[in-house]
């Protein structure tokens, strides 16, 4: 490894250091207090490390960087696609430790242990942004995946237990699917490298009957993207969403819902489009995840309308999202020049999703910590007891609705847009309805929280001055973005055009 490849792998080391830092800290002093400062202070050198690679980008006029690692095998690359995400998910992670804060407190003793999971399962989703090789891109997700696992079971009682087991398990088979599904896709190209694999792809005539293998290759695409539908919990491999969120801590339950989703759409964006960009072979996978984004709006809004936890409500609602950004996936078998609206609105949709859910899970933490339950009842007369956390929550819900001002009105149009330019106006349409259909489930929390009456006057407050900055910052996130979205869409097209240019 060479000091150039160290270089690149800078904030992924950084995030990970940063990680072993907390522990170390923790066996000589005492003080846990101080942990929350250091991993959110210290995430300033992975932000920092991300932004003079982004500068050097510009400055050599480099569309990427490659990292060999002392083999023959490009396996990692860092490009403003790569650095899009690690910008994103930096942001999440110093988010979520604000939010944890106070919450933190139910295992007190596990403070550093609790902060450095975060840490390290951001440093695989880091990774899975960059890397180009199916095997670093199977090892990314299970340093992603792992720390994930432990973090479900962190409460460890009877729910939490169950939310960590059931994660690891359903993680595990996911996996092998994955694995297996790579396996058979370099049987078949001879490679594992991405744009090696779209090399060998382009000299095969898929649609000849005596290309042998292909229905072996089309069965392989197939698995693997079983295995990357666990990972953004679309249907039908969302079981394990709804327990897993409702057993987890809800700040693991809100990095979950919006980090590993981040991760997991970076990196269905750099298989598919760069290994699998054939014309024939891209018309089919972008139909499977059309068929696959309707059943997920569909099932996830249908299924949310009958939660009374709200908790296992932002489950399901998480599984229409993942619909949602599918739509996105799918514009691109249109072979259009607008189709590049369809990726970049992913990346978009995908940003302002990431404020919207942390706004409305930080709102959930503050109110949960003094009501003691998750439950949707339990939220009733919140107008009234606390003001400011039940007009976030309630902005956040509207915003994902997808109603103006907010940034989840834009995305939605911006993404349902990039379908009807790819001639996918049914596809847009169905999106349309279900964005409807949530809205029942999304309303029903505001109407307890601003018409139902409180079993309890109390006041309740919202929480330390770290909490209130991650509310503060995700829901100023989900506004602004919304009444001007332009940087953001710019800074999503420059990403994805590494991949389609």
């Amino acid at each position: 490894m060479t000091f150039h490849d160290i270089y690149l792998l800078s904030p992924e080391m950084s995030m990970a250091g940063l990680a072993a830092v907390l522990i170390l800290v923790d066996l000589v002093f005492s003080k846990k207090s101080a942990l929350t400062a250091i991993a959110f202070v210290g995430l300033a050198i992975p932000l920092t490390l991300s932004i003079v690679l982004w500068v050097y980008l510009n400055d050599q006029a480099v569309t990427q960087m490659d990292a060999d690692f002392g083999t023959e095998t490009v396996a990692f690359v860092v490009d403003k696609f790569s650095l899009f995400f690690k910008f994103l998910i930096v942001a999440i992670v110093a988010l979520v430790v604000l939010a944890s804060s106070e919450y933190a407190d139910k295992f007190q003793r596990f403070r550093a242990e609790y902060f450095a999971l975060i840490l390290f399962s951001a440093s695989g989703m880091m990774l899975l942004a960059s890397t180009v090789e199916l095997i670093s891109i199977y090892v990314s997700l299970e340093l992603t995946s792992l720390p994930l696992a432990a973090l479900a079971a962190f409460l460890r009682d009877d729910k939490s237990a169950e939310s960590g087991l059931k994660f690891l398990i359903l993680s595990a088979i996911s996996s092998a699917v994955l694995l297996y599904g790579m396996v058979l896709i370099y049987g078949f190209t001879g490679t594992t490298v991405l744009a090696d694999i779209a090399t060998q792809l382009g000299a095969i005539d898929l649609s000849a009957d005596e290309a042998f293998g292909a229905n072996v290759l089309l069965f392989g695409v197939v698995l693997v993207i079983a295995g990357f539908g666990f990972k953004i919990a679309s249907v039908p491999f969302q079981m394990w969403a709804p327990d897993v969120y409702e057993g987890a801590p809800t700040p693991i339950t809100a990095f979950l819902s919006v980090a590993s989703k981040a991760a997991g759409f970076a990196v269905i964006l750099r298989v598919f489009y760069v290994a699998f960009d054939s014309e024939m072979l891209s018309r089919d996978w972008a139909e499977v995840f059309a068929v696959l984004a309707i059943l997920s709006m569909s099932f996830g809004n249908l299924v949310a309308i009958l939660q009374t936890n709200i908790k296992r409500m932002l489950a399901y609602s998480t599984v229409a999202h993942a619909g949602y950004l599918m739509v996105g996936l799918s514009a691109v078998a249109a072979r259009v020049p607008e189709a590049i609206a369809g990726p970049s609105g992913v990346l978009f949709y995908v940003s302002g999703y990431a404020a919207t859910n942390l706004a409305a899970f930080a709102a959930i933490i503050a109110i949960s910590n003094r009501v003691g339950s998750d439950r949707i009842d339990a939220f009733a007369g919140m107008s009234r007891r606390a003001p400011f956390l039940a007009g976030v929550l309630g902005f956040a819900l509207v915003s994902l609705i997808g109603i103006p001002p907010t940034v989840g009105f834009m995305a939605k149009i911006y993404i349902f847009g990039a379908a009807v330019n790819a001639n996918l106006e049914w596809l847009a349409l169905a999106g349309v309805i279900n964005s409807v259909i949530s809205a029942y489930y999304y309303l029903r929390v505001i109407k307890v929280m601003y018409l139902q009456a409180p079993e309890d006057e109390s006041h309740v407050s919202s929480g330390g001055m770290p909490l209130k900055i991650a509310i503060f910052v995700a829901m100023a996130g989900t506004g602004f973005f919304g009444i001007y979205p332009t940087p953001l869409i710019n800074a999503a097209r420059t990403a994805i055009g590494v991949l389609i240019s």
